[in-house]
């Protein structure tokens, strides 16, 4: 039994979301995406888990929300308004900061782990 407020991955079921990227954020590609969410706290701002996705390119607006990333599989893109690229690859850890706005661009099909942070 596990210890109270403690959710382990390996024992907790998903909350699993599969779907293509909206077509007013779509850029190019058809990327498939799937969400793995095992936690989201009682005040429904704070999430973790995984999420996938196929090659494809899309619009991205971090707006009232802060993200961490660990790429576990792939090879990412992030481009920000201005034109300034990051790349990442497996093995990579980032954050994205609230009011980042760009594309996200899956090069290679990804995996990552999430934290989410709902912010205000």
């Amino acid at each position: 039994m596990s210890a109270t407020g403690i959710v382990s991955f390996e024992t907790t079921q998903p909350d699993i979301e599969e779907s293509a990227v909206a077509p007013d954020k779509l850029v190019e590609g058809h990327p498939q995406q799937r969400s793995e969410n095992y936690h989201t706290s009682a005040d429904e701002r704070f999430f973790s888990g995984f999420w996938s996705s196929t090659p494809g390119k899309w619009h991205v607006n971090y707006t009232g929300e802060e993200e961490f990333c660990h790429l576990l599989e792939g090879e990412v893109i992030l481009t920000d308004a201005e034109g300034n690229e990051s790349r990442f690859k497996t093995g990579d850890r980032f954050a994205i900061d609230e009011g980042f706005t760009g594309t996200w661009e899956t090069v290679v099909a990804c995996r990552k782990l999430y934290v989410i942070a709902l912010k205000g």
